[in-house]
């Protein structure tokens, strides 16, 4: 996922959504502390790793789901550390695995919440779970993306989240998240299931953000399409 673009955001005057308390089905449920030494784990991963371009809407590995992880292996941690240079080079907070053009259910993150606490970490087969119709109190904030560079657009999604999946070692794991953090957690999730966020635009909304990507330049590495 790409960083708010806060000034269109601050100038739209995008409200703020109230944090709904947990979902029950999450309430006994024990989260992974994502914010502990999330610097220094970020420098690694990235430091082991290598960047890679960034695959655009149009490329066929983000348009149909992704292969579950089925290998917790040195294979995967590499490709989770190049995962984390190339969400670095991109300037992101979030990236898929096909978006980097590998066809696996792995994404990490890299993601502050409406706090500023910074969130780090990486989750195989991601799940969603969902939430009761009394918990869902929707946030508008605008979102984007690396795979549509340039583009914004306000796009309503829960304003909390909860991601069950498993760790790079296979070990189960769940993540909860608030806000801008709980908007990046879906987001990702949406591109293992072969979702772009465009895709659930209007289709005005959805022709604005393909122009605003005609007209803009990636500050990052693509891969064109042929």
């Amino acid at each position: 996922m790409a960083q708010q673009d806060s000034a269109r955001q601050a100038a739209e005057g995008t409200p703020a959504a109230e944090t709904p308390e947990p979902a029950e089905s999450g309430e006994d449920l024990e989260f992974f502390d994502d914010t502990a030494g999330a610097e220094e784990r970020e420098r690694a991963h990235r430091e082991r790793g290598t960047a890679r371009p960034i695959t655009v809407v149009g490329n066929p590995v983000l348009h149909r789901r992704c292969q579950d992880v089925t290998e917790f292996d040195d294979k995967l941690a590499q490709l989770i550390d190049d995962m984390f240079a190339s969400q670095r080079a991109a300037e992101g907070v979030g990236l898929a695995a096909n978006q980097i053009g590998v066809d696996l259910r792995v994404f990490v993150y890299d993601c502050p919440d409406d706090d500023g606490v910074r969130h780090v970490g990486a989750i195989c087969n991601p799940v969603i779970e969902e939430l009761p119709a009394e918990r869902r109190v929707l946030d508008e904030s605008n979102e984007g993306c690396l795979s549509v560079p340039t583009a914004y657009a306000p796009l309503a999604r829960p304003d909390y989240a909860v991601c069950r999946g498993q760790d790079a070692q296979g070990k189960p794991v769940v993540v909860r998240g608030t806000g801008y953090f709980a908007r990046c957690l879906q987001h990702e999730t949406d591109h293992l299931d072969g979702y772009l966020y465009i895709d659930r635009l209007s289709k005005r909304d959805r022709k604005d953000a393909l122009r605003q990507m005609a007209e803009g330049t990636p500050r990052y590495e693509t891969v064109p399409n042929d």
